[in-house]
């Protein structure tokens, strides 16, 4: 087989080198379209269910939500393994697919179980799936630089006007916001006035929830006007969350929110900070990137939205960049190109020297971008992005390139050799291999006297 090969190839030069021009192109438009990181995705190929549950203990989240939930998401296609977590108020659930499956493929499957397992869980509780992103795709984390607001204020500014915008960017699973606090109507209710004008809990509950609230009426005209009846009832400040009518006490007298309790405007219970630098607290987020996208191409992408979205942004508000990937990106694909540009020459000078036959040594050196080249093919063919690990393996097998052109030039020489010394063996007429006899001394002979 092996044989043919060769035969075909000398017999086929043109062709031979049509292919491998045709590979050194393809695979120069590969290292172009290549998806570059700084480090290999060695992530699981895993679905994350995310159920929320506040005000409850670990233990009531494990039996009522994590325990059924697992039960029911292990008989799935294609997984290899189910684990979850319980926590105060949360619940996680990790399905592990095999690593060929589909990613999309895998989160309809969970989907699908998910709308099952809706009826075993607790009356209002919805597990959510995580982002469809991997271990390694928090590609970038920034702060509002925001002196002349509360962190409250910041929140809201990155949970309803930030956040929305830099979703919008292509690749970007989530933008994930932390720090700060999320405001909220707060309702503190005294035990005591509960008791004295025997009002329970849930009526207290019913009441906010029923005052909160917007209903549609109907359409009439009026002098050839149309005009729409509704209904305007959603809260809108302290004030009129405190004057929300309870019940109605003897002579029509209605018993309010605030003669129960007291009404302020607070912040979420908060179970941690973000702290920059010890110079205090800050508000930001995380852009994960989607799974099997360009880490370069999505920061590139995302910084240019940043700069969009900051005219929109208040007075003395901007950005701060506190993690940005594409640096040790850039870092790292330029050391291994130097890398490859010095193992390149140094194997072109030693093949040079030692060789010393230019034709010999172009034939080897033309190895090294054709090899290359074919490699960022491979790469692209199964999904391997170029990264640190990838590059690096490149770089060492320049070694093994070299090395078999160097064996084979020799052994090309070596059977040259042979057939030469073969060819000239049959004209002289020796048997091949033979040294050549020594050659009889010439004597001159002596002159013959005539007496």
């Amino acid at each position: 087989m092996i044989e043919q090969l060769i035969s075909f190839s000398l017999r086929n030069r043109v062709l031979v080198l049509l292919v491998a021009a045709g590979l050194l192109v393809w695979g120069a438009l590969s290292v172009r379209a290549s998806k570059i990181d700084a480090i290999p995705d060695l992530s699981e190929n895993q679905v994350i269910v995310f159920t929320e549950w506040m005000g409850r203990s670990p233990q009531i989240i494990e039996d009522q939500v994590t325990y059924p939930l697992v039960t029911n998401l292990q008989g799935l296609a294609q997984v290899r393994a189910v684990r979850a977590a319980s926590m105060f108020g949360m619940s996680f659930v990790y399905v592990i697919f095999n690593d060929n499956t589909d990613i999309y493929w895998a989160r309809e499957r969970v989907l699908e179980r998910l709308n099952y397992a809706q009826r075993l869980l607790p009356a209002g509780i919805t597990p959510t799936l995580g982002p469809d992103g991997t271990g390694v795709g928090h590609v970038l984390w920034y702060t509002l630089n925001a002196p002349k607001l509360d962190l409250g204020e910041q929140r809201a500014l990155q949970d309803w006007y930030v956040k929305f915008g830099l979703q919008t960017v292509a690749g970007v699973s989530e933008v994930a916001s932390f720090g700060g606090f999320q405001p909220e109507y707060q309702v503190t209710v005294d035990p005591t006035k509960l008791t004295y004008y025997n009002v329970t809990l849930p009526q207290v509950l019913a009441a906010v929830r029923s005052n909160n609230n917007e209903a549609g009426g109907r359409k009439f005209e009026q002098a050839g006007t149309g005009y729409i009846i509704k209904t305007s009832g959603y809260i809108q400040d302290v004030a009129t969350l405190e004057n929300v009518p309870v019940l109605t006490r003897a002579g029509g007298v209605p018993l309010r929110l605030k003669d129960l309790g007291t009404v302020q405007m607070t912040g979420e219970s908060r179970l941690g900070i973000f702290d920059h630098n010890g110079e205090g607290e800050v508000v930001g987020g995380i852009v994960v990137m989607r799974y099997g996208e360009n880490a370069d191409d999505v920061i590139t992408r995302v910084k240019a939205k940043m700069t969009e979205v900051a005219k929109g942004l208040p007075a003395g508000v901007s950005f701060n960049i506190v993690y940005d990937r594409s640096g040790l990106i850039e870092e790292s694909v330029a050391n291994i190109q130097h890398t490859l540009l010095e193992e390149m020459a140094v194997v072109s000078l030693v093949v040079l020297v030692f060789l010393f036959h230019w034709r010999s040594a172009l034939s080897i050196l033309l190895q090294i971008p054709i090899t290359i080249a074919a490699s960022f093919i491979l790469l692209n063919a199964f999904g391997i992005s170029s990264n640190i690990m990838s590059l690096t393996g490149i770089a060492l097998a320049i070694g093994v390139i070299v090395d078999n052109g160097i064996v084979m030039a020799e052994n090309a020489y070596r059977n040259l050799a042979l057939h030469q010394a073969a060819e000239d063996a049959a004209v002289s007429g020796a048997p091949p291999g033979s040294a050549p006899a020594a050659a009889a001394p010439i004597s001159t002979p002596e002159p013959v006297r005539h007496d």
